[in-house]
């Protein structure tokens, strides 16, 4: 039989097999790299049936034949540095493994099935989280063509080396869709210590992300006594501390301190000024801004007892996205109908979904990962848990 778990798992290990570095997995936007992933993808969707074309930023897209707006499915085929092979990946090859088994049995789902894989959800190379879903629902930012990666190209001139067209990307208009499904690794512990092998997305987490910047005054170690020190780094401890305990007061809040440069960055000397990124999730938006007030006004209670000044400076906010209620009620009886009880989880990670929301009803399925890990070379699923959600996919292809 056509698109079997097996199948997919055995195209996820080839896909994890084209990287920019050798011995470990990377693949950025607009790079030979993902281009290879992209023709690769290419040929198994139109071995599938499916019409194949890429947009103005290299998304790939492979769409059935039919009248009327397109049930979308897909995720993304970009990683962080030293990726796992399944955050994204596994996604893209659900779909097209779920469109090959109806295809294989001659069934045809009541709309057109399109699926798509975006070719930068990560942001890794420009900063740019979801640019490959924002160009393919019309949402590019003129702006961000000016963006420049570490090596000093700017997202225009990436664009198109790759063979795209950035100022067909800024002008391209949103589709109509029917709905958007995505299949996703959880990402998370949950279905793993509740031994369940898939589970129904309620609603995506909003984030907000601050760079805070403790400036103190860089002293001599040896010679700076203790009590006449501005010591940014210890300040900077206490900061991480507090970022700890808010995000430990309220049940589905996380923050975190997830970076961290200190200068003078030497041993014998008082550090004079650490700069940190804070990130603080939750469901509820009105939750996350609460935390995020909490963090500030502990952030500036430390600063004032260590004599040390801080700079807050807002890098991104985006609210928190509930999924369909009727795509999650469809999804959640093909999950039923598949056998398996119906566990719906919040996601602290965003995801494509986040901007197909905006355009069109958008759901997601989560697929149990050992030990919760994501973004990292330690990424499994089992292949029971992917026939799992093949089958779900093909009931809910079929209208649930």
């Amino acid at each position: 039989m056509a698109g079997t778990a097996a199948d997919v798992l055995a195209r996820a290990d080839e896909l994890a097999a084209i990287s920019e570095e050798p011995g470990r997995l990377t693949r950025r936007f607009a790079t030979p790299a993902l281009a290879r992933a992209g023709d690769r993808v290419a040929g198994w969707m139109e071995e599938a049936g499916l019409t194949v074309r890429r947009d103005a930023v290299g998304n790939l897209i492979g769409g059935a034949h039919g009248d009327g707006p397109p049930l979308v499915l897909g995720s993304h085929l970009d990683t962080v540095p030293n990726a796992g092979r399944y955050d994204g990946v596994l996604g893209v090859l659900a779909a097209l493994g779920a469109v090959e088994r109806l295809a294989a049995r001659g069934e045809r789902p009541p709309v057109p099935v399109e699926v798509v894989a975006f070719a930068d959800e990560e942001g890794t190379r420009f900063g740019t989280s979801y640019l490959g879903s924002a160009a393919y629902t019309g949402a590019m930012e003129r702006e961000w063509l000016d963006l420049v990666d570490a090596d000093g190209v700017t997202l225009a001139e990436a664009i198109v080396a790759a063979g795209g067209d950035p100022e067909r990307a800024v002008a391209s208009a949103a589709p109509t869709l029917a709905g958007y499904l995505e299949v996703h690794i959880e990402q998370g512990p949950v279905l793993e210590r509740e031994d369940l092998a898939v589970g129904v997305v309620a609603a995506i987490a909003g984030q907000t992300r601050v760079r805070v910047v403790a400036r103190g005054e860089a002293g001599h170690a040896g010679t700076l006594p203790m009590a006449a020190r501005r010591d940014a780094l210890a300040a900077a401890s206490e900061v991480v501390l507090e970022v700890e305990r808010v995000g430990r007061s309220t049940d589905g809040l996380v923050a975190t301190i997830g970076a961290m440069s200190i200068s003078p960055n030497v041993g014998n000397v008082v550090p004079g000024e650490v700069r940190m990124l804070l990130e603080v999730r939750h469901a509820d938006d009105a939750v996350r801004a609460g935390a995020t007030h909490a963090v500030r006004a502990g952030v500036e209670r430390i600063a004032s007892a260590r004599g040390v000044d801080v700079a807050w400076t807002l890098r991104y906010d985006t609210p928190a996205v509930e999924l369909s209620p009727d795509l999650r009620r469809r999804l959640a009886a093909s999950v039923e109908a598949a056998g398996q009880p119906v566990r719906t989880l919040v996601s602290g990670a965003g995801h494509d979904a986040v901007v197909l929301s905006r355009i069109c009803p958008a759901a997601m399925l989560f697929v149990r990962c050992a030990g919760g890990i994501s973004h990292d070379p330690r990424e499994s699923v089992a292949e029971a848990d992917v026939a799992v959600a093949l089958a779900v996919l093909e009931r809910f292809l079929l209208g649930g």
